[in-house]
């Protein structure tokens, strides 16, 4: 284990690494209150600021998986210090910008960090016992949860009550307390024996064909999904990324190891993890509209941007309450179960919504149920991708999951977005989306959960252990795809 500290503690660990999964879910809430208002304190216009949002995505998304190899390859607790550096340095040039492209830049250095979440879950495979392996996963996965609910609320009470660049001051400092908690506490983990060279041409189309995809998605809806700039897009992202998955599957130290991501429980958990992610994302933009839009609408709560964060807070904290039930559930029944029964009660959740979101204490109940089903899910995952994966290769693998859910939550926003600009009636000269658009948003929701619940059922019961590395990697020249080799075998 190469440079770890034989006297680091495991919840120690785990409480700085779930720390660290709190401040980068933070990033992604910090703006939210600031959203309409960016236009007028950026002096740029609405079409513009929406980057401030995309930026993040885009640069997460690419970042993700670079970031899981070198992990793999150079050491997690490496890699973990080089993420936080562009969180510190994102939210120094937030605060300090005055205008719209100073504050994309920092937003989408904010968006390198974002690997952060799949190495520390990665890396407590190497540093946790194995009988609190899986109680360590569900905490560090419910840690995004948190940070989302935490962040809403924090960032609406700075916004109304201090300058707005007072909460980026506060994400460097976090992210910089973060990076001292790593450095301090954190052991480095496992690496593969042999690294072998970087796989720049793979991490090169795989960010082309990744930002070409979630810009099409995106931003298809602002553009026209038939314009020739969002057609364009989708080609791009489908020539690019077959050019790149022949690539990997040529070379001999690929940056994601298609063999691996192709074994049956691998390939079904990443596309449970795709429909989660959408589901979990739907309520995201339902709920806070239904809190915020006036009441004279009939539906809406009439709460402000505060109210709301609160409202919704404790459905994030419930992610984290929830973590030990669902390590319990998979210890007993295992993962595979867990993920399942966590995608039906997002479903449930959505469905309760039809006769509960007339209310402040209805929609809190929605939210609550569905994020309990959110962190059984999003627990399990990562412990059915390491348990198929050879132990050198996990910091890969779970970027790559992650990576999915990211498309998830890309394409429920693109179509849940569709579904409220198409289905709107005006109140005072203003077109809002409709009861009937917001009931149809909870349905699809609600249908995707159980498609989920299915693809998760479908799940191989028991993968086979991934066979040990040694001997392969004993052998003149073998490395890690040696190692993943034997593994299929």
């Amino acid at each position: 284990m190469d440079g770890s500290k034989p006297d680091a503690r495991p919840g120690g660990v785990v409480g700085v690494l779930a720390m660290a999964g709190i401040v980068a879910a933070l990033m992604q809430t910090l703006v939210v209150p600031l959203i309409g208002d960016l236009p007028k304190l950026l002096g740029t216009s609405a079409s513009d600021a929406s980057w401030v949002i995309t930026a993040t995505l885009l640069a997460g998304a690419v970042a993700t998986p670079v970031a899981g190899r070198l992990g793999d390859t150079l050491g997690k607790r490496r890699v973990l210090l080089a993420s936080v550096i562009p969180l510190v340095a994102g939210s120094i040039v937030c605060a300090l910008a005055s205008s719209v492209v100073p504050m994309i830049v920092g937003r989408g250095l904010q968006g390198l960090g974002m690997g952060v979440v799949p190495l520390g879950i990665s890396l407590l495979r190497d540093v946790s016992p194995p009988e609190k392996l899986g109680g360590s996963i569900a905490l560090m996965s419910a840690s995004m949860g948190v940070g989302g609910a935490l962040g809403l609320p924090f960032s609406a009470a700075v916004a109304e009550n201090a300058s707005w660049r007072v909460l980026f001051w506060v994400a460097a400092g976090l992210s910089l307390l973060v990076g001292l908690l790593i450095w301090r506490v954190v052991p480095a983990g496992r690496r593969a024996a042999a690294p072998g060279r970087f796989d720049v041409p793979g991490a090169l189309g795989l960010g082309v064909g990744l930002v070409a995809l979630l810009l099409a998605v995106s931003k298809g809806a602002t553009w026209g999904w038939g314009s020739a700039t969002t057609l364009g897009l989708f080609a791009v992202a489908a020539v690019v990324l077959l050019a790149w998955g022949a690539w990997e599957l040529r070379i001999a130290e690929p940056l994601v190891d298609l063999r691996v991501t192709a074994r049956p429980v691998v390939l079904m958990t990443n596309a449970a993890s795709i429909l989660v992610g959408f589901a979990m994302y739907a309520q995201s933009l339902v709920v806070p509209q239904l809190f915020q839009l006036p009441e004279a609408t009939g539906y809406g709560l009439g709460q402000s941007m505060m109210a709301m964060g609160l409202w919704m807070a404790p459905a994030g904290l419930m992610m984290m309450i929830l973590a030990p039930l669902g390590a319990k559930l998979s210890a007993a029944r295992g993962p595979k179960v867990t993920l399942s029964v966590g995608a039906l009660v997002i479903s449930a959740g959505y469905g309760s919504s039809l006769a509960l979101m007339g209310s402040t204490w209805g929609l809190l109940t929605v939210t609550l149920i569905c994020n309990t089903g959110v962190g059984l899910a999003y627990g399990a995952m990562p412990a059915l991708i390491m348990g198929a994966v050879p132990q050198e290769e996990t910091a890969s693998a779970n970027s790559f999951n992650t990576l999915m859910r990211s498309i998830g939550t890309s394409v429920s926003a693109a179509v849940i977005g569709v579904v409220l600009a198409q289905m709107t009636t005006a109140l005072g000269g203003h077109v809002l989306p409709s009861e009937g658009g917001f009931r149809t948003a909870m349905l699809i929701g609600c249908g995707v959960g159980l498609v989920a619940a299915v693809v998760a059922a479908l799940i191989p019961a028991k993968a086979a252990a991934p066979a040990p590395a040694d001997a392969r990697a004993a052998e003149p020249g073998a490395g890690p795809r040696a190692a993943s080799e034997a593994t299929t075998a």
